[in-house]
């Protein structure tokens, strides 16, 4: 098992105290990843810390300051060009305003769902050993198992995003996490690891045949 800790520099950037000290608790909760949350309160004060610091990820809730305007955000610090921002959400929230997002955060996600999307922001791919892909297998979060469930059945990437309230980027980021873990590369490979595992029944997918 590898002792190491990945050090992240995480702004939590949210009105409502509660949240923010709350998604701060959770990240510091994240294994194998050791979490510094920053928790910011209005624009002005991200806009002063951005200026005095380099934050690996930000996490922002989109209605930030009314609505927050990312784009403009970027073009204002261009030093954040390499920086991950997180959509935090608290509410339903229109997915035209989340498409410049590189993932999103529901304030409902379980601590699985949450570390396995900070990991597949933090990690490339060819970084990954031998050991660590045979174990990832057993890591699929819940939001992934629905994903698997949804593709069996047929649904296109958008019919997905539309039914579990992602974007598309979102849910192929997803797919592509799904391949890596499980080694499947094929709709039919996922099709006989969701039966055998219990994720659908075969009586469901013969309603899509």
């Amino acid at each position: 098992m590898s002792t190491h800790n990945q050090s992240l520099k995480i702004a939590v950037a949210e009105a409502s105290a509660i949240i923010r000290s709350g998604v701060s608790a959770v990240l510091k909760r994240i294994p194998n990843l050791d979490i510094h949350p920053i928790e910011i309160n209005s624009v002005e004060a991200l806009d002063h810390y951005v200026h005095m610091h380099l934050p690996d990820m930000i996490i922002i809730n989109p209605t930030f300051g009314g609505w927050f305007d990312l784009p403009a955000f970027k073009a204002g610090h261009s030093r954040l060009a390499n920086v991950k921002f997180i959509a935090l959400l608290s509410s339903m929230t229109d997915n035209n305003l989340l498409k410049d997002y590189d993932e999103r955060l529901s304030i409902c996600d379980d601590l699985d769902t949450i570390t396995n999307m900070l990991n597949s922001l933090t990690h490339n791919e060819a970084d990954e050993s031998d050991e660590e892909k045979g174990n990832e297998a057993e890591t699929l979060s819940q939001r992934e198992k629905e994903i698997i469930t949804c593709v069996v059945k047929g649904m296109t990437n958008k019919a997905i995003a539309d039914k579990l309230y992602l974007s598309i980027h979102t849910v192929i980021t997803h797919r592509r996490n799904i391949a890596r873990k499980l080694q499947i590369h094929s709709s039919a490979g996922l099709t006989i690891y969701a039966i055998v595992n219990k994720l659908v029944e075969l009586s469901d997918i013969k309603e899509k045949l």
